[in-house]
């Protein structure tokens, strides 16, 4: 029986979507069944999962199989499969709606999409794949039950992709899930069952469970057994014989010398719904106390969402090749969560959940070794092909940085790993390793320098690099937000320790002579000037002082080494933490001009606005905004008049 027939209209975002995708998006049309057919996989795997604690839900059928039929006549493709199914509120919220964030940045990437690959791409990005249904046809109808269910409580939903959807309750006696396109004139080539198997081949090859088609009859004929009319018409028709067109294998349990790279890329794809080749891969069996098997990828570009802490992980996890859940987050470090692929346990149970997973020793083990074979293939990256690792630095430097902030374990491996800008190197682009520095560093230089800024140009430029740019010193050059809490956990490496040039005492005496003297007493004269701009800014500087690191800008600021940076003060200060911080040392260059013209003015105003001047652009080379930028303004006016 069938309940009134229901009319509902997509949400907003939904119906733009669909629009966009119709009329702009896949010029390789063909992805429309990879993505039904890996939905159909997750069903058949969810179902199996659910089936270990309620073997019922089986009901005596516990052959998992997808099913793909081409009717010529009716112009339909008709993809089906005996797995977990859905109810009424399964269907609305997982079809009616697209309920995953970031619908209107998909559209935007949908609409700029440019060519195929990118097409291909962007679908898996924000898991809409279903709705690549309506690119080959004027109508889709859904029939489903969920498993355990009673059979009157099917369900049916229709649409041809305008706006609205029909739903109503059904009875279907099978669990499962059946979708029938309806092909547009320009999909027709979808009806011939080799390219329907072709594109299976192509895509689907490593499902784990069979994806069978109706094999087609070849009769045979003998010219001199003609059957009476009647005898012929009496044989039964024969029964239709369905044949598994995929290997339904688990790729990952094959020896490696058995798979070559196009089937690694393929299931790539079909695993990740990327449709760019991996930059890299792993595919390890690890034996001992545990056992398990790892097959990630390191993907070529970021997704859309690489910086967000919650996105969903890559990683999904098998238990005896029996899939368990999808992101699970537990296996990998936050800061690999670019990290695509799958981890198989032996060891753990069938029925772990989220909740298991957390704090399980096991699980760590797993976690553990899964992150230093992911950081061991990188290493051998930047080792082998510095153009390779340069590519992966680009795209996902950044997120790697996260590392040395959150696992103290692996500190020293990631440290090998890191890029930076530097005072030696052309331009903002992070080419240099922590290695490349130390050997280009002087025999008796015992520290590493850097300083940190808001932006590359306003790091190159800040005047605490002019003593070493004077000399020759090697400064990193540090402009992501991550970098401040980046120096703040790696304080040291290969034994020389990271020294900030704009905190506390540099150490250059060494090096430079008397030039690297921060700590030099000032002489009387020299006192005097300081003690005379310390009176003006009392409330604004801890004390002033004359310079050893300046050679060209009249002022610099100076924080204490234990004490925060000016550039952190203002990521803090921008993220809304309320904090007092410590008053910084003013240093001043008195061979500078505007210090000259200090020395000898004997006006007091006049003096107080040069003090505050000096001190205002000390400031603004830092990068740091003026509480009062109309007030320097006026007083530059007067100088100037």
């Amino acid at each position: 029986m069938s309940d009134q027939i229901e009319t509902r209209a997509f949400e907003t975002e939904t119906s733009q979507l669909l629009q966009l995708m119709i009329h702009s998006l896949y010029s390789n049309k063909e992805i429309f069944l990879r993505e039904l057919v890996s939905n159909a996989s997750d069903a058949l795997d969810k179902l199996r999962f659910e089936a270990v604690q309620n073997a019922d839900l089986l009901q005596g059928d516990s052959d998992l199989v997808i099913r793909v039929e081409v009717d010529k006549e009716a112009n339909q493709i008709i993809i089906s499969d005996n797995g977990i199914g859905m109810d009424r509120d399964e269907v609305m919220a997982n079809i009616g709606t697209i309920a995953r964030s970031g619908t209107a940045e998909f559209s935007k990437m949908l609409a700029e999409a440019k060519d195929s690959e990118t097409d291909a791409n962007l679908t898996g990005q924000f898991g809409v794949g279903f709705y690549s249904s309506f690119i080959v046809a004027d109508k889709v109808t859904v029939e489903t039950r969920r498993a355990g269910l009673d059979a009157a409580e099917g369900v049916r939903w229709i649409s041809d992709g305008s706006g609205e959807y029909t739903i109503e309750t059904i009875d279907r006696p099978d669990r499962g899930t059946v979708i029938t396109l309806l092909l547009n004139e320009e999909s027709n080539e979808f009806v011939e069952s080799y390219r329907i198997e072709s594109v299976i081949k192509k895509y689907s090859d490593h499902i784990t469970f069979p994806v069978q088609m109706l094999k087609e009859p070849t009769p045979a004929f003998d010219a001199e057994a003609e059957p009476e009319a009647d005898e012929a018409e009496e044989k039964p028709a024969p029964e239709p014989e369905w044949t598994a067109i995929n290997r339904a294998t688990a790729l990952w349990t094959r020896s490696r010398k058995d798979i070559g790279e196009d089937e690694y890329d393929e299931f790539y794809k079909q695993l990740s719904y990327d449709y760019q080749k991996p930059l890299a891969r792993i595919h390890s069996r690890v034996e001992g106390k545990q056992e398990y098997t790892l097959l990630l990828y390191v993907p070529t570009n970021p997704p859309f969402d690489l910086y967000d802490r919650d996105r969903r992980h890559g990683i999904k996890l098998y238990v005896k090749r029996v899939f368990i859940m999808d992101d699970a987050d537990n296996l990998m470090p936050g800061y690999l969560r670019f990290v695509k692929g799958l981890i198989d346990s032996d060891d753990l149970p069938l029925n772990i959940s989220r909740e298991i997973l957390q704090g399980n020793k096991l699980v760590d083990s797993i976690r553990s070794g899964a992150t230093r074979k992911v950081l061991d293939c990188l290493k051998d990256i930047a080792a082998a092909d510095a153009d390779k690792y340069q590519q992966f630095w680009d795209n996902f430097g950044k997120v790697l940085k996260e590392g040395l902030v959150d696992d103290f374990a692996n500190k020293e491996r990631l440290a090998k790993l890191l890029r930076f800008a530097t005072t030696a190197t052309d331009g903002d682009k992070q080419v240099a390793s922590l290695d490349d520095y130390l050997g280009r560093m002087g025999e008796k230089q015992e520290k590493i320098y850097y300083i940190t800024g808001d932006n590359h140009v306003g790091a190159s430029s800040s005047p605490h690099l002019e003593v070493f740019r004077k000399h020759n010193i090697e400064v990193l050059l540090l402009s992501d937000p991550i970098d401040e809490w980046v120096v703040s956990s790696l304080t040291e490496f290969e034994g020389k320790s990271l020294q900030s040039v704009s905190k506390g005492e540099l150490g250059l005496e060494a090096l430079i002579g008397e030039d690297g003297k921060t700590d030099a007493e000032d002489s009387d004269e020299e006192k005097s000037i300081t003690d005379q701009i310390a009176e003006v800014l009392k409330t604004q500087v801890e004390s002033v002082r004359v310079t050893r690191r300046l050679t060209d800008s009249p002022a610099c600021l100076v924080k204490g080494e234990n004490e925060m940076s000016g550039n952190m003060e203002r990521i803090m200060k921008a993220a809304g933490q309320a904090f007092e911080g410590g008053k910084p040392v003013l240093e001043v260059n008195l061979d500078h001009k505007l210090l000259q013209r200090l020395k000898s003015e004997t006006a007091e105003d006049v003096s107080a606005d040069l003090a505050q001047v000096i001190y205002d652009q000390a400031l603004l080379s830092e990068g740091a905004q003026l509480e009062n930028p109309a007030e320097y303004v006026k007083r530059v006016n007067r100088l100037l008049t």
